[in-house]
């Protein structure tokens, strides 16, 4: 285990990180002793996030290492209004740890910061190894390891994390760990720094119906005991149960079930349960390009990204999670001045702060977004520099979040809940003013590209989306609003894309006004409806887009680029841009045959690069690799949208 994450309120999250570092990353490492002979197996239970990593040995034993985050029936529920028999059933505790136990775990209702990691041999007798080094604050503080009768802590000046054995009798007697403390200092070259990250060792050998689980966790008190071995596994049962109960209420019953139902399950693990957040990646600095510098950081809600799984939950029958979400962006939308020039916020962190929001009243630290700073002692993956901590794109100004915004709760006032009176003046009176007094302005675009800002034909379609889906929302609902004034801006950016997005000497539409590059990201039009799917100069963009790039196009092995590059440029093809192609080509082929064949075709074969699991990164490299942050939710919610549109094309 190479990165992991912990959301509580120390100052940094991060426990392990050797996914971007030689040095000095920390990492929790179990299996067998001797590693030549082993064959390693991963997959994930069937319709869960409970993943298995089994060890084929080349004598014949089968070890096997399941891990989970454990969550429960009662996690969804107010950490008030649960009924201490209820604790009691779900997790089979004892009358003599009732007493302790209970109060913890109420307080963890709304969600369990803990690493469960069940160790057993399947078959024959199995020598394993566990090796556990934190990495608090990027590795940048040192921590000490102390050893108590039944825990060990690694203590830290910010965090205290606690990893425990329970051996579990499986009608073959139990077993015990030997542990020992291997004391190590770093000191980074490119900083001087020098820290104790000392390591902690655990070797222990299982014969068949022999387990033990290991439990990391950080304890909310120094009162608080270890859970026993049989409610560890119980728990086990409850969080794959969970797991089938909620992807239970997913509709989606198409051709490609299994890959929509996987892509499901990434996107509820990227919503932060506490808030409703959904963050674009739950990884940094994950390399656009091998050696490159297009490192960024990607662990913050966009609104964008955001918006669009959202559209993507609706799609397919999940409504709780899409109800959350609009929960919490009205609190960000109560949050904008009155006036504010600055409008709605591009992104925030998953507590719902941005570096203009003072958070030290409630207990929080200071937002990572207050701006972006390199490490400098980690070497990054694969040596790709930097690494980057928080996002300067915070700061920029990106037209486009509106449509995505107003589009998603237009589709939850159709499919979840009507849209309240208090939420809709807030809409009416701070929201579209912002899109009519800053529509025309030049902007950075979805790509959040670094130079001046200009006039981005993607950007202002997504304006036409804000304006049209408020339009849409007042005559639904009888809601009052100056639809005059609406309708003569929207129907004014209309007209500005089409006079000015469209290149007539090049037949397309380009990625800014005046340019000559051509853009994937024009291939959302008809999926918002600005143009239907057989608008003639659509369908010219569209088959464009579908050439080589060495023909002026964007398509390779039927994976797409974002837009035109430079011949020495390593970038990998955009997967959400592959996927938007793959839907484009599903709406335009309900006129035309030979589109919907070539959409089939393109999603079959861009559904094989996944990796072994069945996630996809951003990017997928020239060589077919994974390239970018990863599991990337744009790309997951787009195979979502594109499945989903190309099923009902089929029929």
């Amino acid at each position: 285990m190479e990165w992991l994450e912990i959301y509580t309120r120390s100052r940094c999250p991060l426990v392990f990180g050797q996914l971007l570092t030689r040095v000095g990353g920390g990492f929790y490492q179990i299996s067998p002793s001797e590693c030549s002979g082993w064959t390693p197996k991963q997959l994930y239970l069937p319709s869960s996030n409970v993943l298995v990593t089994r060890f084929l040995g080349a004598a014949g034993g089968i070890g096997q290492v399941t891990d989970f985050l454990p969550v429960t029936s009662i996690n969804s529920k107010a950490a008030g209004s649960i009924s201490d028999e209820l604790l009691r059933q779900t997790l089979q505790v004892n009358d003599k740890a009732q007493e302790k136990l209970l109060p913890g775990i109420k307080a963890r209702a709304k969600g369990w910061p803990w690493l469960v990691r069940k160790v057993e041999a399947v078959r024959g007798s199995v020598k394993f190894r566990l090796r556990c080094q934190p990495a608090f604050d990027y590795g940048r503080m040192s921590h000490r390891i102390e050893e108590g009768e039944t825990t060990k802590s690694f203590i830290s000046d910010d965090m205290t994390l606690e990893l425990s054995a329970h051996p579990l009798s499986l009608g073959g007697g139990t077993k015990e760990v030997e542990w020992k403390v291997v004391d190590e200092q770093i000191t980074y070259p490119e900083t001087g720094q020098t820290v104790q990250l000392p390591m902690l060792e655990g070797s222990f050998e299982l014969g068949e119906h022999q387990a033990i689980i290991f439990l990391l966790r950080q304890p909310l008190d120094e009162e608080e005991p270890c859970p026993s071995a049989e409610t560890l596994q119980h728990l086990l049962h409850e969080t794959n149960d969970y797991w089938h109960r909620w992807l239970s209420n997913c509709t989606y019953r198409g051709r490609w079930r299994e890959m929509v139902n996987r892509s499901a399950l990434v996107l509820k693990l990227m919503t932060f349960a506490p808030t409703g957040a959904i963050i674009a990646a739950p990884t940094t600095s994950l390399p656009e390009t091998l050696g490159g510098e297009k490192n960024w950081d990607y662990r913050f809600t966009w609104i964008r990204d955001a918006a669009f799984t959202v559209y993507a939950f609706l799609r397919i029958g999940l409504k709780e999670e899409a109800a959350d979400f609009m929960t919490w962006i009205e609190h960000r939308c109560r949050e904008i001045a009155d006036p504010d020039p600055a409008g709605l916020r591009l992104m925030y962190d998953i507590r719902g702060f941005h570096p203009t929001v003072k958070v030290d009243a409630v207990g929080g630290d200071e937002s990572i977004l207050a701006g972006e700073l390199t490490l400098e002692h980690w070497t990054g993956y694969k040596d790709s520099r930097p690494v980057r901590i928080g996002n300067l794109a915070a700061f920029q100004h990106q037209l486009d979040i509106y449509g995505e915004l107003l589009d998603a709760i237009y589709l939850c006032d159709k499919w979840v809940r009507p849209i309240s009176y208090d939420f809709w003046k807030i809409i009416r009176d701070r929201i579209i003013p912002h899109v009519l007094r800053r529509w025309n302005d030049p902007d950075h675009g979805i790509w959040e590209g670094r130079g001046p800002p200009e006039h981005h034909v993607y950007s202002k379609v997504m304006a036409w989306v804000a304006l049209d889906r408020a339009i849409r929302l007042s005559q639904k609902r009888s809601l009052p609003g100056l639809i005059p004034t609406w309708t003569t801006a929207r129907d004014a950016i209309y007209t500005s894309v089409m006079d000015g997005g469209y290149n007539d000497t090049l037949g397309v539409f380009t990625q800014y006004y005046g340019g000559p590059t051509l853009d994937a990201s024009n291939l959302i039009m008809p999926l918002v409806f600005f143009l239907p799917p057989d608008d003639p100069r659509f369908l010219r963009t569209l088959e464009r887009t579908l050439l080589p790039p060495k023909l002026g196009g964007l398509t390779v092995n039927h994976l797409v680029f974002r837009f035109n590059r430079q011949a020495d440029d390593l970038e990998g093809t955009f997967t959400i841009c592959s996927f938007w192609l793959v839907e484009a080509l599903a709406r335009a082929g309900k006129r035309n045959p030979k589109f919907l064949a070539e959409s089939r075709l393109l999603f079959e074969d861009i559904i094989g690069y996944a990796n072994h699991l069945g996630l996809f990164s951003e990017e997928i490299g020239l060589d077919g690799s994974a390239l970018g942050n990863f599991p990337q939710a744009f790309t997951h919610l787009s195979l979502i949208s594109a499945a989903f549109n190309l099923d009902r094309t089929l029929g």
